[in-house]
């Protein structure tokens, strides 16, 4: 798949935003100590990813029935669904001046049932061939191995074309509307899961 941005211009893809806020003190300390012992752009990279993967539980998984959106409330309160936790590692990664977009899949059940709008990041680096989509929902033993990966993807879910899956080949700039729309006003996350778009 060709990925395609959104905006020509790769500086859209260093700005600060309502939700991608990494001009924050929370988000900038956060920045400034893992860029300390991870001086280049690849190591800085997938200290931020494993950061934000391993040290930020994906609240379905932890239980946590708070919804965050912007970046520095992730980092602050250390818990958010796959979109919020994109807005962190973008942030975190703007902020060292890495170009980040936000990118998105639909998935659903094994029979293509309940689908939903999964979000994860693209990065350009030095070396690589273009954008490279990494997925920092959080790993589940057994259940999903998502890697940061510059050379073939290693995702939490790589779709399924059967079951009306769907790679969006679109680089966004911003959150989608529809799904910071559902992030900003629910209640809780069994809100969330009822508000959050099924395609985009």
């Amino acid at each position: 798949m060709e990925l395609i941005q959104q905006v020509p211009e790769l500086s859209a893809y260093l700005a600060a935003d309502a939700a991608i806020d990494h001009g924050h003190p929370r988000v900038r300390e956060t920045a400034a100590q893992l860029r300390a012992d991870h001086p280049d752009a690849y190591s800085y990279a997938k200290a931020a990813y494993e950061f934000v993967r391993d040290a930020i539980p994906h609240s379905a998984d932890s239980g946590d029935r708070r919804v965050t959106w912007r970046a520095s409330d992730v980092l602050a309160l250390g818990t958010g669904i796959c979109h919020a936790k994109s807005h962190a590692l973008a942030a975190l990664l703007r902020a060292e001046g890495i170009p980040t977009a936000l990118c998105y899949q639909r998935l659903t059940d094994d029979d293509g049932s309940n689908p939903m709008v999964h979000g994860l990041v693209a990065i350009p680096l030095p070396g690589a061939s273009g954008w490279a989509r990494q997925d920092p929902r959080g790993n589940i033993p057994g259940v999903v191995d998502a890697q940061f990966s510059t050379n073939g993807e290693r995702l939490a879910w790589p779709v399924r074309p059967e079951c009306s899956e769907v790679d969006y080949p679109i680089l966004f700039a911003a959150p989608h509307p529809a799904v910071l729309t559902a992030l900003r006003t629910a209640s809780d996350r069994p809100a969330l899961w009822r508000t959050l778009p099924t395609d985009i």
